[in-house]
C-alpha cells in the first residue's frame, strides 16, 4: 500500500514585498483605429514629394490632353460624324471638370464664410461692439434665410432684435434662436457615427476594417456637420476639415480618453468584464464623438457661449444605449 506524498515546504529568509511586483498591464483599449485615422489625416509629404506629385500630375494632364486631341483629329479625318461626336464628348468632359472645380471652390468659400462669421462674433463680443454684433447677426440671418428649420428662430429673432442694445446679449439671442435646432441635428449625426464605428469595431474581426470604417464614418460625419451649419463642403473641403479637426485635437492633446469617461459610458466595472474587442469599439465610438464635437466647434458660425457645448460622455451614452450593458 503506497503512502500519499507529503507536501514540500521551503522556508524563505525574506518575505516578498507585494509592492515590488510589476504592475498589471492595463487591459483597456486605446482606440487604435481612431489613432490610426488621426495619424493618416495629419501625415503630410515633404516638399520634394509634393513637387513630384505636381510634376507627375501636370505630365499626366498634358499627355491626356494630347491623346484626346489626336483621338478627335484622327476621327475627324476618317469620319466627320464620329469626329464631331468625339469632340462633343470631350467638350462635355471638360465642362464637367470645370463644374466640379467650381463646386469645390464654392465649398471653400462657404467654409471661409463660416470662419469669418465666427471670428466676427468673437471680436464683437470681446470689444462689446453693438454695430459689429448686428453685422454678424445679419450675416447669420442671410446665411439661413432659405432654411425651413430656422424659420421660427428667425421670426423670434426679428421680433426681439430691436429691443437688445448690448452686443453680448444680441449675440446670445441669435445663438439661441438660430443655432439651437442645428446643434440638435448635429448631435444626432455624431451619435449615429459613434454608434456605427463602435458596432463595426466590436463585431467585424477583419484586419483594418475598423480603421476603414472609422475613416469613412468620420469623413462623412464632418461633411454632414458642415452641411448642417451651412458649409456644404465638397470632397477636398471635407478632407481639409478632417485635417483641421484632427490637427486641433492632436495639438490640444484631446485625442485620448480617461478611465472616468469610460466608466461613465459603460458603467463601473462592466467594461473590464467584456472582451477587449468590445472595449476597443466603445473607445473608438467615444473618440468619434470627440471628433464630432470638435467639428461642431470648427463648422459652427458662432462659438459656444449662450448654449452649452455638447458633452462627449452624454453623446456616447445615448449613441451606445442598448449596446453597452449598465452596471
Amino acid at each position: 500500500m503506497s503512502r500519499s506524498p507529503k507536501p514540500f515546504l521551503e522556508e524563505m529568509d525574506e518575505a516578498l514585498d507585494p509592492g515590488a511586483a510589476p504592475p498589471v498591464p492595463d487591459a483597456l483599449a486605446e482606440g487604435q483605429a481612431m489613432q490610426a485615422v488621426a495619424a493618416l489625416s495629419q501625415r503630410r509629404g515633404s516638399a520634394v514629394t509634393r513637387f513630384a506629385l505636381w510634376a507627375f500630375g501636370a505630365l499626366f494632364s498634358l499627355a491626356l490632353s494630347v491623346a484626346a486631341w489626336d483621338f478627335v483629329a484622327g476621327l475627324l479625318a476618317r469620319n466627320v460624324v464620329l469626329g464631331w461626336v468625339a469632340f462633343g464628348l470631350v467638350l462635355a468632359a471638360v465642362l464637367a471638370g470645370l463644374v466640379l472645380a467650381l463646386r469645390e471652390w464654392g465649398a471653400f468659400l462657404r467654409l471661409r464664410r463660416l470662419d469669418g462669421l465666427r471670428e466676427g462674433a468673437v471680436t464683437a463680443r470681446a470689444t462689446a461692439d453693438l454695430k459689429a454684433a448686428r453685422k454678424v447677426v445679419s450675416g447669420l440671418v442671410s446665411l439661413y434665410a432659405a432654411r425651413g428649420d430656422t424659420a421660427w428662430g428667425r421670426a423670434r429673432l426679428a421680433d426681439r432684435e430691436g429691443e437688445v442694445m448690448d452686443a453680448d446679449a444680441l449675440l446670445a439671442l441669435a445663438e439661441r434662436e438660430l443655432l439651437s435646432p442645428l446643434d440638435a441635428e448635429a448631435r444626432l449625426v455624431i451619435e449615429g457615427a459613434a454608434r456605427q464605428v463602435a458596432t463595426v469595431t466590436a463585431l467585424v474581426p477583419l484586419a483594418l476594417a475598423d480603421v476603414a470604417t472609422a475613416a469613412v464614418a468620420n469623413l462623412r460625419m464632418i461633411r454632414r456637420i458642415a452641411e448642417i451649419y451651412g458649409g456644404r463642403s465638397g470632397s477636398f473641403g471635407s478632407l481639409k476639415l478632417l485635417r483641421r479637426v484632427f490637427g486641433s485635437l492632436v495639438a490640444a492633446g484631446a485625442l485620448a480618453l480617461t478611465d472616468d469617461m469610460i466608466g461613465s459610458v459603460a458603467g463601473g466595472g462592466v467594461l473590464s468584464k467584456l472582451s477587449r474587442r468590445f472595449g476597443e469599439g466603445v473607445v473608438n465610438g467615444a473618440l468619434t464623438a470627440r471628433v464630432g464635437v470638435a467639428a461642431m466647434e470648427l463648422c459652427r458660425p458662432m462659438p459656444f457661449v449662450a448654449l452649452d457645448r455638447p458633452a462627449v460622455s452624454s453623446l456616447v451614452s445615448r449613441a451606445l444605449a442598448g449596446l453597452v450593458p449598465r452596471g
